[in-house]
């Protein structure tokens, strides 16, 4: 039941987060709404680095240690950056695959130490897609174009 729930709230996030990207021009990404800022493009491969982090590093230890940053250099267009959004999602998909509601409310040690439940940290990067969908969605109408109604 948990993880149902889940994977149908991330498939509905997931697509609104594909149709703001799609928003964008690949000249876009470069854009910062201010100096300190992460550009377009980093924000985009941040919401996969985190995804990386929580899960495979954190929950499943798939990752044995912290990944480094994707580097917008190396994904400079919108393709690029969807596959990775795509491929990370892709192993957290698995990962959900056949998970009990117990193995999900399971007691688990983080890879950084202290423990949590994976459903907790589940959320936490579900919330965090949703959080930063909604700051690309602010940057389109800084640029004057129409945001993601969600």
């Amino acid at each position: 039941m948990l993880n149902e729930l889940i994977v149908s709230k991330w498939e509905q996030v997931r697509a609104g987060l594909l149709t703001t990207i799609e928003k964008f021009s690949d000249e876009d990404l470069s854009y910062r709404p201010f100096p300190s800022a992460y550009s377009v493009g980093e924000l985009m491969l941040h919401i996969a680095h985190e995804e990386d982090i929580e899960v495979r590093y954190g929950v499943t230890r798939e990752l044995t240690e912290l990944p480094p940053p994707y580097d917008p250099e190396r994904y400079c267009d919108r393709p690029s950056i969807v596959a990775v959004l795509n491929d990370t999602h892709g192993r957290t998909a698995r990962y959900l695959e056949g998970l009990t509601d117990k193995d999900l409310e399971a007691e688990i040690e983080l890879a950084w130490g202290g423990s949590s439940q994976p459903i907790d940290m589940l959320w936490h990067v579900l919330e965090h897609e949703i959080h930063h969908r909604g700051e690309l969605s602010l940057i389109l109408g800084l640029l004057g174009r129409e945001g993601l109604d969600a």
